[in-house]
C-alpha cells in the first residue's frame, strides 16, 4: 500500500475522531448549561408543540433571519440548501449498493455545487460591503468562508474540468469504513479537496460553525413562553429550595 493512501487514511481517521468527539463534548456542554432565566424571543409559542413548529421553521426556512435581513437570508438559505444536496450526493461514496433516494439526488446535487458557491460568495461579500458587518467580522469569519469556498470550487473543478478516478475514490472511502485501506489517486486537485475537507472536520468543533447544533440549545428558541402559568427553575437551583 502506498504511503499516500496510508497518510490520507490516517488523516481522515484523526479528523473523524476529532469531529465526533469534539462535537459530542460541545453538545454535552450545551445540554448541561443551565438556563436560569425565562427568555424566549417574543412573540413566542405557549405550548411545546408550538415550540417544535417554531424550531422547524427556524431550521428549515431560517424564519428569524428572513424577518431580519432579506439579502442575508437569501444567500444563507441558498448556501445551506445547496450544501445539503451536495452532502447527500456525496453519500454515494460511502454506500454499496447506493440507496435509491441518493441515486435520485445525484443530478440536483451536481449542480447544487454552483448554488453553494454563489451563496458563499454573497455571504463573504457582505462582510466587505456592509459597514456594520465588516466592523464585527474577525479573521476566523473570513477563513471559514474561504475554506468552504475552496472546498466548493475544488469539487466543481474536479467535476467539470479536471476529472479524477471516482471509482478509485469510492473504493478508498469504502475501505476506510472497513479498515481496509485501498489505493488513492494521486491527483493534486483531489488531494487538495480531501485535505480541505479534513481540515473543516478538524476545526468544526471549535469554530462558529457550531451554530448548526447550537441552535437547538438556544433558550430564546426552545423555551415555552409560559411564565404566568408555570415557574421556570434551572436544575441547579432545585437544591436551594430544599
Amino acid at each position: 500500500m502506498s504511503a499516500l493512501a496510508i497518510g490520507y487514511a490516517l488523516l481522515f481517521y484523526a479528523a473523524t475522531a476529532i469531529f465526533v468527539v469534539g462535537l459530542a463534548v460541545k453538545i454535552r456542554g450545551y445540554w448541561r448549561t443551565p438556563s436560569p432565566l425565562k427568555i424566549p424571543t417574543t412573540p413566542a409559542p405557549t405550548t411545546g408543540t408550538g415550540v417544535a413548529l417554531r424550531m422547524t421553521r427556524e431550521v428549515v426556512f431560517f424564519e428569524s433571519l428572513f424577518k431580519s435581513n432579506k439579502w442575508t437570508w437569501a444567500f444563507g438559505w441558498l448556501f445551506h440548501a445547496a450544501l445539503l444536496l451536495v452532502l447527500l450526493r456525496h453519500v454515494r461514496y460511502f454506500q454499496q449498493p447506493v440507496w435509491t433516494p441518493i441515486v435520485f439526488v445525484q443530478f440536483a446535487g451536481t449542480y447544487a455545487g454552483f448554488a453553494m458557491v454563489a451563496g458563499l460568495a454573497g455571504l463573504w461579500a457582505r462582510r466587505f460591503l456592509v459597514d456594520r458587518v465588516r466592523y464585527i467580522s474577525t479573521p476566523s469569519d473570513h477563513l471559514h468562508l474561504a475554506l468552504l469556498l475552496a472546498i466548493g470550487l475544488s469539487g466543481l473543478t474536479m467535476r467539470f474540468v479536471a476529472h479524477t478516478d471516482i471509482v478509485a475514490v469510492k473504493a478508498f472511502m469504502l475501505g476506510l469504513m472497513r479498515f481496509d485501506i485501498q489505493p488513492l489517486p494521486a491527483d493534486p486537485l483531489l488531494l487538495i479537496h480531501l485535505s480541505l475537507v479534513a481540515l473543516l472536520m478538524i476545526v468544526f468543533p471549535i469554530s462558529k460553525l457550531l451554530h448548526a447544533p447550537g441552535l437547538f440549545f438556544s433558550p430564546t428558541r426552545h423555551q415555552i413562553d409560559n411564565p404566568r402559568d408555570a415557574r421556570h427553575q434551572a436544575a441547579w437551583t432545585a437544591a436551594l429550595d430544599r
